[in-house]
């Protein structure tokens, strides 16, 4: 990736040293990093907005207005992936790395796959998203 903004669900206060959340749409914060040239070049936390009505397309709504053009989740649900996609939002997949900067990293070097439709949780607790 060599410009945009990439979102990470992160945990407590977020930031590049923090830790992710394992469901984006409960998560405490969301860490947004800008990439300008293939380097990181600033960084926010936005808090989650409540989950209420609307459910899971809150963070949607409220991520496409912060102008996120990539996300990176453990797992994610058919509906929001959808909703991310009608967005212009790229959803990315990793599962493995529990800290935010090792992600970024990974999503700037192209080395994070995006999640298809078949690749969704069903929720109900069955998968971490």
């Amino acid at each position: 990736m060599e410009k945009g903004r990439i979102a990470i669900p992160s945990l407590g206060s977020g930031g590049l040293d923090g830790q992710r959340s394992q469901h984006f749409g409960h998560c405490d914060a969301f860490t947004l990093v800008d990439v300008e040239n293939g380097e990181i070049s600033n960084v926010t936390i936005v808090s989650n907005p409540p989950h209420q009505e609307g459910g899971c397309m809150v963070p949607v709504n409220a991520l496409s207005n912060l102008k996120v053009n990539a996300l990176v989740v453990s797992g994610i649900g058919p509906r929001p992936l959808m909703g991310f996609n009608e967005a212009g939002i790229d959803v990315y997949h990793d599962s493995m790395c529990p800290e935010v900067k090792p992600v970024v990293e990974d999503l700037i070097a192209g080395n994070l796959p995006l999640i298809s439709i078949d690749n969704t949780c069903g929720g109900g607790g069955g998968c971490h998203h």
